[in-house]
């Protein structure tokens, strides 16, 4: 006898079983554990409403409806078209979540049969893939004709003999089913033979009153179906490789140190020399204009980077000095509303370049096309300390971080000029008494023009250099003055400087006994020069004995003029912009003067406690000059307000450690700039009482600035002038201040 098999379930209780013995449950079956799992007692909570057997049993009725109690009813909206407030319609209380139409077609359909139809006459031949799909729709059908034929009972011992089989036996003979479709299709076509039936048991649609008599139609597989297709022939992909010589290799073993680094750089720098060396002997002189146009063409394209870095620098420097780049164009100090006669100065911007952080600023001159560029010097006024080199910075208010431009030269540079007419060429005085003329177009590494030989320089430092008027021939020209003693005129030849002898300073009955007996005129060393506005050929010149001659370039024989004007060196001359008789000295005597053409004595006389390094007149009025002292104070004098002490009085740098040595006025704008003694530059904006414009009076509101300033100095004059005997001063029309 065989053992019966072991099941599932009784497996399971075997485990069950032998699980409570383990446990301790003794040897009781699985109706006492479910009576001990009964037998346990329910705890009921204290809160727990007892209901009674009739409202246990009463049924709770809860009805379901589609209506939304979310929905608005008595919603309103206006009608344009009505011209009132209508209701608006309900919405429905459907909720599509999805809607796509399909493509899909019953067959009994009308639709279906049309297509059926259409597709017979037009004769499209059955799709080639999914036979099997093809062949199981037909059985079915061949099923439905032949159902009578067939008895019902062949189709159940089939089902219980496939019912007995299992999953693998009824997947290989489906297999076999597709591999003989596959082989007898090709064979019989796209049709075959129909046995004997009636039309009654045909398939729906009407599938057979289209075709020829004794054929079967098919319906079209609509998921892999196509009418026409074509197979392109795809190339095969090929492998294209090249074969080269594998480059040659070598291994190098060695301790690194930093003299075997140094010694290879050495011999391959030798090495390279000497090819270059033999290339330059064998291509002579092409190989120079080679080199000579490739450093061209570097040398533009560098200027060319050059140019958008510093538009970009420009730009990075408005945005971070946003405010100050306001105040220097737009700032009004409110507080001048209240102080009569008195003004202050705001700073703005300090220049600084890092190289000349132990210089003295020793010339500030602003470029007469470019409002907003400047020139400062830089080099040294103690003769002990001279550095070994100078530098001439261009800053622009637009970037006060860097300067635009940059000259260096051999010694310090004394002072500058840019020519009125030609900005871009600016002509230097050097400490050795030379002079070079420098063209900003063609870069600031050497300059156009150079003094050079004995003859050709000045014996002492040069204080000051200004540009000529243009010769009759049109030659450019600039004048020169220094210690040494002498006036030289520079004009610019071709190729060279010529200089000529204006005039040399001797001291006006001055003479000394030389040591063979004859006798000397003493000379006088030269510290400023200026020429005068409108006359070109008359210049004053500051000594450093104090005086102050009045000198024409016509002749050299003796002077125009000599003002005794001070006591100690004169540093600096400026004339008024609006009457070219009025000039203003400086000195280093505390003292600052106002003079008049041709009268020996001054009109004003203003003690500043200190040496006075620069004074200059301002652009925009008449009355109205500055001025820097040793102490680092600026001096801001209008003599319209009070002929006595400067309206504004304002330190900028330290007294003890640092001084004030230059200062120039905007010309287009109302700000200054100063220069220390530790190569730092410093922009001053002028407030609403240093800067007061004349108002014309009502009966002549026709008059411009101009004249208005011209007779506002006029009547100023006229209070400080010494009048004849029986002179009458006329009764003219007053100024008004605003």
């Amino acid at each position: 006898m065989q053992a019966a098999p072991k099941t599932k379930e009784g497996k399971h209780k075997k485990t069950r079983s032998s699980k409570l013995k383990n446990e301790g449950g003794g040897g009781g079956d699985a109706d006492d554990f479910d009576a001990w799992m009964k037998s346990r007692q329910l705890i009921k909570p204290d809160d727990q409403l007892d209901l009674t057997d009739a409202e246990l049993g009463e049924e709770v009725t809860k009805v379901l409806t589609p209506t939304n109690t979310n929905v608005i009813r008595n919603l309103v909206v206006f009608s344009f078209k009505e011209g009132e407030f209508v209701p608006a319609p309900l919405p429905g209380n459907t909720v599509t979540l999805i809607s796509f139409a399909g493509n899909s077609l019953h067959v009994d359909s009308e639709e279906a049969r049309l297509q059926i139809e259409e597709s017979d006459e037009i004769g499209y031949p059955l799709p080639m893939p999914n036979y099997s799909v093809v062949e199981q729709r037909e059985s079915i059908l061949d099923g439905e004709e032949e159902g009578e034929g067939e008895g019902e009972g062949e189709d159940d011992e089939k089902s219980e003999a496939g019912g007995k089989q299992g999953a693998a036996e009824e997947e290989e003979a489906e297999e076999e089913e597709d591999e003989e479709g596959k082989q007898t299709e090709g064979d019989q076509g796209a049709t075959e033979t129909e046995p004997g039936g009636d039309d009654e048991d045909a398939p729906a649609g009407g599938q057979q009153a289209a075709a020829a008599p004794g054929k079967k139609r098919k319906l079209i597989n609509q998921f892999n179906y196509c009418e026409r297709a074509t197979l392109t022939y795809c190339n095969p992909k090929r492998s294209v490789d090249t074969q080269t010589i594998p480059p040659p290799r070598s291994q190098f073993g060695g301790t690194v140190l930093q003299w075997i680094i140094y010694d290879s750089y050495q011999e391959d720098f030798e090495e390279q020399q000497k090819i270059s060396g033999r290339t330059s002997v064998v291509r002579g002189r092409s190989t120079k204009k080679t080199i000579k146009k490739k450093t061209a063409l570097a040398e533009m394209l560098n200027r060319k980077y050059l140019r958008c870095w510093q538009i970009l620098e420009r730009m990075i420097n408005q945005n971070i000095y946003d405010d100050i780049g306001n105040d220097y164009r737009y700032w009004e100090d409110p507080a001048d509303e209240f102080r009569e006669g008195e003004g202050n100065l705001l700073p703005l911007w300090k220049f600084q370049y890092e190289k000349t952080k132990k210089m003295n600023v020793t010339e500030i001159v602003f470029n007469p096309a470019y409002y907003d560029l400047f020139a400062v010097c830089f080099g040294s006024h103690d003769f002990l300390k001279q550095p070994n080199e100078g530098y001439l910075c261009l800053f622009t208010v637009k970037n006060p971080s860097f300067p635009d431009y940059i000259i260096q030269t051999d010694c310090g540079v004394m002072c500058c000029d840019i020519h009125p007419s030609y900005p871009f060429l600016i002509v230097l005085g050097l400490y050795d008494g030379n002079v070079c003329v420098y063209d900003l177009r063609d870069g600031c590494k050497e300059p156009m023009y150079v003094s050079r030989g004995v003859n050709c320089k000045h014996g002492e430092c040069v204080w000051q250099i200004r540009w000529g008027p243009d010769m009759s021939d049109g030659e450019i020209n600039f004048f020169s003055v220094s210690s040494d003693g002498c006036v030289f005129q520079w004009i610019l030849m071709q190729n060279k400087l010529w200089v000529t002898t204006i005039i040399t300073l001797y001291l006006e009955n001055e003479v000394a006994d030389g040591p063979d007996g004859t006798r000397v005129v003493l000379k006088t060393g030269g510290s400023c020069l200026q020429f005068h506005p409108t006359d070109n050929t008359v210049f004053l010149v500051g000594t450093e004995c104090g005086f102050i001659y009045k000198c024409s370039t016509l002749f050299s024989s003796k002077y125009l003029m000599t003002y005794n004007a001070h006591n100690m060196s004169v540093y600096r001359i400026d004339f008024n912009r609006f009457d070219s008789n009025i000039f203003v000295s400086c000195s280093g005597d505390w003292r600052v003067k106002v003079w008049e053409d041709m009268r020996p004595d001054p009109l004003f006389i203003f003690d500043l406690g200190s040496a006075v390094g620069d004074i200059k007149w301002a652009p925009y009025s008449s009355t109205v000059f500055a001025a820097v002292t040793t102490e680092g104070k600026v001096h801001v004098f209008d003599l319209n307000v009070n002929k006595y002490k400067p309206i504004c009085v304002q330190a900028v740098v330290p007294k003890r450690k640092n001084k004030l040595t230059r200062i120039a006025f905007n010309e287009k704008l109302h700000f200054i700039v100063v220069g220390d003694e530790k190569g730092v530059t410093t922009s001053l904006k002028l407030s609403p009482n240093l800067r007061v414009m004349v108002k014309p009076p009502k009966k002549q509101l026709y008059l411009d600035q101009t004249t208005l300033q011209i007779s506002k100095l006029e009547k100023l004059l006229s209070l400080v002038r010494e009048l004849p005997e029986g002179a009458v001063v006329q009764d003219t029309a007053t100024t008004v201040r605003s």
